[in-house]
């Protein structure tokens, strides 16, 4: 389904109006998708689905994957919460995985941004440069 300009920028302002205090309120979110489906006005289905689309890159933003060889201790959890929490906000969420492919390091993932310090992420921008 294609959306329109005017729906996209419908549900970009009521997604703002959305928020308190730069985080999703969730409450203010499920009344006003409420009201949109219940009113049926003109391309409700276009803004519900533009709205759909940016909550959940909202919460893609505040998810963290964490990614290691081996268990991380939780002194290290720790240090990379509160690193993490000083430049994203503490409204993150976090997964561990464990990938022994990586061979050592850390593969962290916020969103969109990636800081791979892993042996594996090393030797194959190693091999690209031969």
């Amino acid at each position: 389904m294609k959306i329109t300009k005017v729906a996209n920028s419908t549900a970009r302002r009521v997604f703002r109006l959305c928020q308190s205090n730069g985080r999703l309120d969730e409450a203010k979110l499920s009344d006003v998708v409420r009201r949109i489906a219940a009113s049926k006005g003109r391309g409700y289905l276009g803004v519900l689905g533009a709205l759909k689309r940016l909550v959940r890159l909202e919460l893609e933003r505040n998810h963290v994957v964490i990614e290691s060889a081996a268990e991380l201790d939780q002194v290290s959890r720790e240090r990379v919460v509160s690193s993490l929490g000083l430049k994203y906000g503490n409204q993150l969420t976090f997964e561990y995985r464990i990938t022994p492919e990586l061979l050592g390091g850390l593969k962290i993932r916020v969103g969109n941004d990636v800081w791979d310090g892993t042996v594996k992420g090393r030797l194959d921008r190693l091999v690209e440069a031969f």
